[in-house]
């Protein structure tokens, strides 16, 4: 994983969450902010066509720079399977989405751009995915990043105080 990571509502740690992390900044993690996960029940809504009782706790800011990559991997610390709502913003990506077998094929490709939504849930709830590849210099004018690209994936922890 090559990226820059700031948290909202819990800090994750590689293969746990935490409310304060000395190992990060010693620091309680920032609030999880109400709109955002307004935006993230209304693309489970949409991609569900139905209302849901979405109601998320955590997201994870990732800071791609333009060489930047992350492997395949399972988000699979939460305890709780609502989907995972994954916002871009920038440059341009390939996003490859997997199976839950494992970090092979098979795998779909897809081209995120600035502004797209991905939500995964349901089976694909714990598919592998991850970022080979960003397309420099592919964000949109007005977008707020001259380079590189910025992911907020959104979710359900499960976890309480």
């Amino acid at each position: 994983m090559s990226v820059e990571t700031v948290c909202l509502g819990w800090h994750w740690l590689p293969y746990r969450y935490t409310r304060t992390a000395d190992d990060v900044n010693g620091r309680r993690v920032l609030p999880f902010p109400d709109w955002l996960g307004d935006l993230a029940r209304g693309a489970v809504e949409e991609a569900c066509g139905a209302a849901t009782a979405y109601r998320p706790d955590a997201a994870l800011a990732n800071y791609y720079r333009p060489d930047a990559r992350m492997g395949m991997h399972q988000d699979k610390e939460e305890r709780a399977a609502d989907p995972v709502v994954s916002f871009s913003v920038g440059d341009s990506c390939v996003f490859r989405f997997g199976n839950v077998e494992g970090r092979g094929q098979p795998y779909t490709d897809v081209r995120l751009g600035s502004g797209d939504a991905f939500v995964f849930g349901g089976p694909a709830r714990f598919a592998y995915h991850g970022v080979p590849k960003l397309f420099p210099n592919t964000a949109p004018a007005g977008c707020g990043l001259d380079r590189g690209r910025i992911n907020i994936t959104v979710r359900v922890t499960g976890l309480r105080d």
